[in-house]
């Protein structure tokens, strides 16, 4: 067996400051069930440091207000907040400018916004590429698309290994093809996917590019112009933000085209019973009151990962997956899901003789919080002839010390019910 006790010498990276950046985190030091809480559901969520807390706390105590259209101080003070904010992640993006920049309330809003704008490119008989390892949010919106256009939606495999078969890719990108939709990185596999390439093969079929960042957005910053995708989206809670809002980048020439998702107030130019003009991007888009403190949050969380060494961030969650890794053969009948090379810090894994809910429980009673479950993921379950998995996924502010733990607590469940 395994000596876990050999984690406790090493070092994540030697660059990062661990424990005084674990003090940002003021949840990651309770207890839960009388054990210190080690939190690996990342993939999940992810926790908030005290920068997101503290201007979320600042905004509603001195700034609130609705924006864009108040004529005193405190509507000033929220609108620049705002759109502060948007600028923010404008240049997370690097996108041209921030009519790029769409407020959405999520990764799945946004996607069913790109879905709801694109219906008039399609018709009968036109292909929407997807993969097997996607998320559910960049399935099931382009498959009501298709049931409102006659399009189809057609999956491209996915190798024992976790990565995308890219000659499938390749077989099934054709003259029909009239979007792709893909992630960046599976929330289940932990690949990350050679977007790049996949958008340049689209691009030469003329193929709208859609890029689901969610799982990519926490690891490591996309870059929308180098990349040259059409669409790319992302959540707040999963880049260390509050909850309650997304990004939608778009380039602006699409944005423009597509009709507006939702109607109401903000979206507008001018409104009567005869005729109702729409508002300029990007509020086109943002009907109604929009998610202000949330921006605000979201925007010090980009700013908090900025005072990080990316690299020694980067590294830090490499070396956990390395050790989580080296500690697999220490768990009799334990088996991992997805193995591409490559991979950011996501173990999912099964272990003979044990359901992944009872290994979910029994961690969580020893103060670890996994995920189980098919992770809105069915049709990759399908595709490993399993109902759901155990995942583990870290972030920079996990220790090895806690890898260790999740390995001991393995060991244990297996010792006793297996």
């Amino acid at each position: 067996m395994t000596d876990l006790s050999v984690a406790k010498t090493m070092t994540a990276d030697p660059r990062l400051d661990v424990e005084a950046i674990r003090r940002d985190f003021p949840i990651l030091s309770q207890m839960i069930n009388g054990k210190p809480l080690a939190y690996l559901d990342n993939a999940a969520s992810s926790q908030k440091p005290l920068a997101v807390l503290d201007a979320m706390d600042r905004y509603y105590r001195t700034s609130h207000s609705n924006v864009h259209r108040g004529a005193h101080t405190l509507g000033d003070r929220a609108t620049m907040a705002f759109e502060g904010a948007r600028e923010t992640v404008r240049g997370f993006l690097n996108a041209k400018n921030t009519r790029e920049i769409v407020w959405t309330r999520g990764t799945t809003e946004a996607i069913n916004l790109i879905a709801h704008g694109l219906a008039e490119h399609l018709q009968a008989g036109d292909e929407i590429l997807v993969s097997h390892m996607e998320h559910h949010a960049n399935i099931v919106p382009w498959q009501m698309l298709a049931e409102r256009t006659g399009a189809k939606v057609v999956p491209v495999k996915v190798t024992p290994a976790g990565e995308l078969d890219m000659e499938s890719f390749d077989e099934l990108l054709g003259d029909r093809t009239r979007i792709l939709a893909i992630s960046h990185v599976s929330n289940v596999l932990g690949t990350v996917n050679p977007v790049r390439d996949l958008i340049v093969r689209a691009k030469a079929r003329n193929v709208i590019t859609v890029i689901d960042g969610a799982q990519a957005v926490p690891h490591f910053q996309p870059d929308v112009q180098a990349l040259a995708c059409d669409f790319y989206v992302f959540s707040s809670h999963k880049l260390f933000g509050p909850t309650g809002i997304g990004v939608l980048y778009g380039r602006e020439e699409l944005l423009e085209k597509m009709p507006p998702y939702q109607g109401g107030g903000e979206m507008i130019e001018r409104v009567s019973f005869e005729r109702t003009t729409w508002n300029i991007l990007p509020y086109k888009f943002e009907a109604g009151t929009p998610a202000i403190a949330e921006a605000v949050g979201l925007a010090a969380a980009i700013d908090y990962l900025g005072t990080i060494d990316r690299a020694a961030m980067e590294a830090s969650e490499w070396a956990l997956l390395e050790r989580a890794n080296s500690l697999v053969p220490s768990v009799p009948g334990m088996e991992v899901i997805g193995t591409a090379p490559g991979k950011v810090p996501v173990l999912s894994f099964k272990i003979e003789g044990l359901h992944p809910s009872d290994i979910g429980t029994l961690l969580d009673q020893q103060g670890i919080a996994i995920r189980t479950g098919n992770h809105c993921a069915m049709p990759l379950m399908d595709l490993y002839g399993v109902t759901g998995t155990a995942r583990a996924s870290f972030a920079f502010y996990n220790t090895l010390e806690e890898v260790e733990r999740l390995f001991a607590g393995l060991q244990k469940i297996q010792r006793l019910f297996v």
